[in-house]
């Protein structure tokens, strides 16, 4: 049996080896605020939420199978949670009953341990039957309605009662009916189990049935080589049974497994949708390009999820259409919002490509071959050499790895030496990125190198601008607008200078 519910055609790979920049994608884009979201303090839901967010999807047509599953997860909530309770009561009765993956060194406890466990999942199973016959009709997607219809063509009534009726005949109630042959040297061979006989139950039938010879020979309870040599003789003849059980509920287990593993994704974006519906956070389903379109990115009321979880509220959001435009650089005033909407869109990126809902009134962009990301460090112990030359090895390793549909989010790069130096380095970097039709988003101060760029790529550019109003307030709005010379860090200085000078005023009662 299969699950189908994270991939069309294939099962969700949770030993997947993460991209080589996980932790600096984490680190730069605060990915650890969306994790906890979607885990809810449950370990295994934020692996399986780190493990599909790190293998982002590159067909628009996977993006949509994995959308349309999640719609169903948010029209019917309670069923898709009840599934997955349904998988992790298969687990937990497993532990509980102490079974392991070899299900013992014996085949009798190989039979005992696996028919436990098959009985177990057989009441799983009927749970599952269950809910497919009562709520398939309740699913749109592609996916959701070929695993309920899996469930219900493979898991019919005659199928269930068959089981169990294997399940009970492998009790060996009345003994374990073996047949074999002499073999050379009269050693036994050719060992093989026989299909037990129904019992007749009522007592009176049993009285009158006819009577047949049986040869006996009853162990005297000391004999403990002879119970050695019984039970080998009861081994060998369970033993094929025995592997095809263990071989059985090993398929079942693999089964409940797969399913807790590929729902624990959407029970993850259920956490997550409740949070931010409850301080009123707007989220739409993307839609996502192919790549023969060039690129494209527009958006409408795109925020930074991870600000807005970590704030409570709904925070500001924008509207920006890059479509055809590359690169895209963004400047503007300090402390005006550049950093929290570059974060807006790298996250919004990697949101739409694991299949997700994105944190915008509409999005729509083309796939690309993974997002990096190079920000600006500050200068710590660990550093080997400068800053210039830490930025600079960061790049190279990213150029090592980039692909040229790829997207590259820079965060105040380069500014480690003097404006001339980093503005010239930025540039060609830009440029030959660009060429190579690689996504560039730049946040920047360096107005040499926003200027060099609006002068000789202005056409095929989209200049962004961080808003300010005339008294110095930030809107925190990005727009369309020319590079200027300043980013107002005169507005800070007064900010801060003047509300020290005011403090140490009232602290003397000036």
């Amino acid at each position: 049996m299969k699950v189908f519910l994270m991939h069309p055609d294939r099962d969700f790979d949770l030993q997947r080896k993460i991209p080589w920049n996980q932790e600096t994608l984490t680190k730069d884009l605060a990915l650890n605020t969306l994790f906890n979201a979607m885990a809810q303090g449950d370990d295994f839901l934020s692996e399986v939420a780190k493990k599909a967010f790190f293998s982002s999807l590159s067909d628009p047509g996977e993006i949509r199978y994995r959308q349309d599953i999640l719609k169903d997860c948010l029209n019917k909530p309670s069923v898709v949670k009840e599934i997955y309770d349904i998988s992790l009561q298969s687990i937990e009765s497993r532990r509980s009953l102490w079974w392991f993956g070899n299900f013992g060194r014996y085949p009798s406890s190989t039979l005992s341990n696996s028919r436990k466990m098959l009985q177990v999942y057989v009441g799983c199973l009927k749970e599952l039957k269950h809910i497919a016959d009562e709520h398939a009709g309740d699913f749109r997607s592609e996916g959701f309605r070929t695993f309920f219809a899996m469930i219900r063509r493979e898991l019919d009534d005659d199928y269930i009662i068959g089981v169990q009726d294997h399940l009970r005949r492998l009790e060996f109630r009345d003994g374990i009916p073996i047949s074999a042959e002499l073999g050379p040297g009269n050693e036994g061979d050719n060992y093989v189990l026989l299909k037990p006989k129904d019992i007749e139950r009522n007592w009176i039938k049993r009285i009158f049935a006819m009577k047949t010879d049986k040869f006996t020979y009853t162990l005297d309870e000391r004999d403990e080589s002879g119970a050695r040599a019984l039970s080998e003789l009861r081994d060998r003849g369970i033993n094929l049974v025995a592997n095809a059980l263990a071989q059985s509920a090993s398929h079942v287990d693999h089964f409940f497994g797969l399913l807790r593993t590929e729902l624990a994704f959407y029970i993850g974006c259920l956490n997550l949708h409740d949070d931010l519906d409850r301080i009123g956070a707007p989220v739409v389903f993307p839609t996502p390009l192919d790549r023969v379109r060039g690129h494209r990115m527009s958006f409408r009321e795109l925020y930074d999820v991870c600000l807005a979880l970590t704030m409570g509220r709904k925070v500001v959001g924008n509207d920006v259409d890059a479509d055809g435009k590359n690169p895209v650089i963004i400047t503007g005033a300090n402390q005006g919002g550049k950093s929290t909407f570059l974060r807006s869109v790298g996250l919004a990126q990697l949101m739409m490509q694991c299949g997700m809902f994105v944190p915008a009134g509409a999005f729509c962009s083309t796939v690309c071959d993974g997002v990096f990301t190079h920000y600006k460090r500050e200068e710590d112990a660990s550093m080997k050499s400068g800053k210039l030359d830490e930025e600079l090895r960061r790049m190279s390793d990213i150029v090592e790895k980039v692909k040229p549909n790829s997207m590259i989010l820079f965060n105040e790069s380069l500014v480690a030496t003097n404006e001339r130096e980093g503005s010239e380095i930025a540039g060609q970097i830009v440029r030959a990125l660009s060429e190579k039709g690689i996504r560039i988003l730049f946040v920047t101060h360096m107005y040499e190198l926003t200027r060099s760029l609006y002068a000789t790529q202005k056409d095929g550019t989209l200049f962004l601008r961080a808003g300010r109003q005339v008294n110095g307030e930030r809107t925190f709005k990005i727009t369309e607008g020319k590079p200027l010379q300043t980013s107002y860090g005169e507005d800070l200085y007064k900010e801060i200078f003047a509300a020290s000078a005011q403090t140490i005023a009232v602290e003397n009662g000036g």
